[in-house]
């Protein structure tokens, strides 16, 4: 299982974007405080629609709440500027992988002791970032990748739509 780390998230559809992501993926999500938003604020349910009854998520008061109730965790942290692409590290099971806010990303000096682990997503240089969902979303089927996606389900044998099995080429 990967665990999924929102700092100070600020917008709640991101965080019920995310959300949703986690129930699908059978990952666990992690809210530090401050929040932008209220946890049962409309807009959040809406986007995480009826999956956040499912979501395994832990609120903490601030990153000393989180580092303090989860000691040793292997913390990787997404940061536009980090010298290491997401995908030059390997994501252990439990590892976690933390975001920062919409607006100012991981502060410096949360990142300042941990340089070793942040990675980044490529991206031209003149961009700023990608969205906080979509971010998330590929380092985390990265991290679930590397781990053989546990027990997601790999395959399908078969198809939403009856009339695309005619297409299929036979044996």
């Amino acid at each position: 299982m990967i665990n999924i780390v929102l700092l100070e998230p600020e917008i709640p559809q991101n965080t019920g974007n995310i959300g949703r992501t986690c129930v699908v993926t059978g990952s666990r999500l992690h809210l530090i405080e401050p929040l932008g938003f209220r946890i049962n604020e409309k807009a959040l349910k809406r986007a995480g629609m009826d999956y956040w009854s499912e979501l395994d998520v832990t609120t903490y008061v601030d990153y000393n709440d989180f580092i303090t109730r989860n000691p040793g965790a292997k913390i990787y942290m997404a940061e536009t500027k980090a010298k290491k692409c997401y995908t030059q590290v390997n994501y252990e099971p439990d590892c976690f992988i933390m975001f920062g806010k919409e607006s100012a990303g991981i502060p410096d000096e949360i990142l300042g002791s941990n340089l070793e682990n942040c990675v980044r997503i490529p991206m031209i240089k003149s961009t700023r970032s990608l969205n906080l969902c979509n971010s998330v979303s590929v380092v985390l089927y990265e991290a679930l990748r590397q781990n053989l996606f546990f027990d997601l389900e790999k395959e399908s044998n078969y198809f939403l739509r009856p009339h695309l099995k005619e297409h299929m080429p036979s044996g």
